[in-house]
């Protein structure tokens, strides 16, 4: 009798765990609707991709490839320019970035060309 309820009751446990494993950053996930890229803004939705992601190697202090990516008026010239739409897409003739830390998610790639699409607007 132990030995027909434990089966199934494995297959629900593995079910379950690897069902939540799914929902895992599920707003990044390829052809997820949850990527919102409406009405973006530097302040709220760029600048904190870029600070994850960018900002150690490309500040003040440490201005890699010569570029400043903590301020508004850095991030607008590698837009204005194509650099920065290249780089994260690891696009033919740009250097992949970032170099340490793999592509950015589709979403968070998605976000900076909505950005950038919308105008480049410091909001």
């Amino acid at each position: 009798m132990k030995k027909s309820i434990v089966i199934p009751v494995a297959f629900f446990v593995l079910i379950v765990t690897v069902g939540s494993c799914s929902k895992d950053n599920e707003e990044d996930q390829p052809g997820n609707d949850n990527c919102v890229t409406e009405n973006m803004s530097f302040a709220g939705n760029i600048q904190p991709i870029l600070n994850a992601n960018c900002t150690t190697c490309h500040n003040p202090n440490l201005l890699n490839g010569n570029v400043n990516l903590t301020t508004y008026d850095g991030v607008k010239v590698v837009a204005d320019n194509g650099k920065l739409v290249g780089v994260i897409n690891h696009s033919p003739g740009f250097p992949p970035m970032p170099q340490s830390g793999g592509k950015l998610s589709d979403c968070n790639i998605d976000k900076i060309e909505a950005w950038i699409s919308q105008g480049k607007q410091n909001n």
